[in-house]
């Protein structure tokens, strides 16, 4: 499940707000357009599918990334380590 931080990363990125808790009440927002109760809620439902997408998409990064330069997963961690 979620937290209500995680929330809020994914539907305001850029941040300019402050969460206090997990509900929509401990929201402040400092320096972004705040968003409505509703939003927030169904956000909740949403930030599975959404973090899955994203982890997607990294792991295809990494492989393109991989695959230009010519190395494995492993070696790309030698040369790091």
């Amino acid at each position: 499940m979620a937290t209500g931080g995680e929330v809020l990363m994914m539907l305001i990125p850029n941040g300019g707000w402050y969460i206090s808790g997990d509900d929509y009440d401990g929201i402040q927002f400092l320096d972004c357009a705040p968003i409505t109760k509703a939003q927030f809620t169904a956000g909740f439902a949403q930030y599975d599918s959404w973090k899955t997408e994203q982890e997607a998409q990294a792991a295809t990064d990494k492989a393109a990334l991989l695959a230009k330069l010519g190395i494995t997963a492993d070696e790309a961690k030698l040369l790091l380590s």
